[in-house]
């Protein structure tokens, strides 16, 4: 499947689309907010992992509906060194179908599946939705060294 047309800015203020993602391989996580627990400690796992997915020639990418400042301060707080997409109209979120009806304590409410996509000269090549956080950065880079 071709990466969904977009235009998002992220973080560093620059605007991307999907000709970003047409030569090279991506890793792209979607979270459901900044700050919260599960989402620090994936993205502290990217961090960690990131210049062993650089060297297996990948770039990683974050994305969330937060706003372009709440992932400024994320990144600042966290050290993230990659860049993070703010989507608050949900554009590429809906089109990669994981803006998504969820339940919590019982209540029904809209909200973001965490997934995580692998991009390979525009096309999505792996996909995990529904991603639990332990052991999860781990796979995505293995995955991605075999690409190399």
């Amino acid at each position: 499947m071709k990466i969904p047309s977009f235009s998002l800015v992220a973080n560093n203020g620059k605007t991307y689309t999907e000709a970003d993602f047409a030569s090279g391989i991506f890793v792209l996580y979607v979270y459901p907010r900044d700050m919260t627990p599960g989402c620090t400690l994936e993205s502290q796992n990217f961090r960690d992992l990131t210049d062993n997915f650089t060297k297996a020639g990948a770039s990683v990418f974050g994305l969330s509906k937060d706003s372009v400042a709440s992932h400024q301060k994320f990144c600042t707080k966290e050290s993230l060194p990659y860049l993070l997409l703010s989507d608050p109209e949900r554009e590429l979120l809906g089109a990669l179908s994981v803006w998504k009806e969820k339940s919590m304590y019982g209540k029904i409410m809209m909200g973001i599946e965490r997934s995580t996509f692998v991009i390979y000269n525009g096309e999505i090549v792996k996909e995990w939705r529904k991603v639990k956080v332990p052991g999860h950065t781990q796979e995505v880079l293995e995955f991605v060294q075999s690409l190399s």
